[in-house]
């Protein structure tokens, strides 16, 4: 946090230097990203990331959008990135990335995405990506399934402020499930700790990992949490047989 003094924002642990949040996944036929945040850059560079073929977006709030542009290098090759996101998602990155999408800059190399609707599940490569509209204070916003050869592999959730039963339904028994846990206290936008506890305990997934964490609450917290139930860190990595 900037500005601040806290313990979590002093500490030497470096799973307590958060960036913003997003997932980078890679499978035998084509890698993609979920969410481009003003990180992006950043986290593309330390994980030494040389592909991405596709990125689906969750919403378009800034911490998840602002570093679309660097998509750019990712597409080069091609001429293009393929995009994939809600309606009203896809509307604001017309929006906010008007030169792209309409074609202004027309120079070799400059980003041109390829924009799909979601509007159910869909594939990348053997990956089925299903759609899971969840709320975000005031708003919806699209958390995904991620599932190969009919195994629900992770549940991403990475903004939201409640599970609605059907998609808690959806996604019971995941093996990875991975949600929002801003901090210890109630947030109007996001899930707390003991709330997203009480998902996990409906979902029943194998293993449970909190994102999108606040400076309030530390690494540290972990020791507190039940079996089975993780603070996720940035370049943390996951690999399914």
């Amino acid at each position: 946090m900037i500005g601040c003094d806290c313990d979590v924002c002093r500490s030497s642990d470096p799973r307590d230097k958060r960036l913003r949040s997003s997932i980078y996944i890679q499978t035998p036929e084509c890698s993609f990203v979920v969410d481009t945040g003003t990180d992006f850059r950043t986290q593309a560079l330390r994980e030494n990331i040389r592909r991405v073929d596709a990125v689906i977006f969750t919403h378009s709030h800034t911490d998840h959008i602002m570093g679309f542009d660097d998509l750019r290098r990712f597409a080069y090759a091609r001429g293009y990135m393929p995009v994939y996101a809600s309606a009203e998602t896809m509307r604001d990155l017309e929006r906010v990335y008007e030169f792209a999408f309409k074609g202004l800059n027309p120079f070799p190399g400059y980003l041109k995405p390829e924009p799909h609707i979601i509007d159910g599940p869909f594939q990348l490569g053997l990956t089925t990506i299903t759609p899971l509209p969840v709320p975000h204070g005031n708003t919806t916003v699209n958390g995904y399934l991620f599932s190969r050869s009919g195994r629900k592999l992770v549940a991403y959730l990475s903004d939201c402020s409640g599970v609605p039963d059907h998609i808690a339904g959806t996604i019971a028994g995941v093996k990875i499930l991975i949600i929002d846990a801003l901090r210890e206290k109630p947030h109007p936008t996001h899930l707390s700790v003991g709330q997203a506890l009480e998902i996990a305990n409906q979902v029943q997934p194998n293993e449970t990992y909190f994102t999108h964490i606040a400076h309030e609450l530390p690494q540290l917290a972990e020791e507190r949490l039940p079996p089975g139930r993780r603070i996720a860190y940035d370049g943390q990595k996951l690999v399914f047989e």
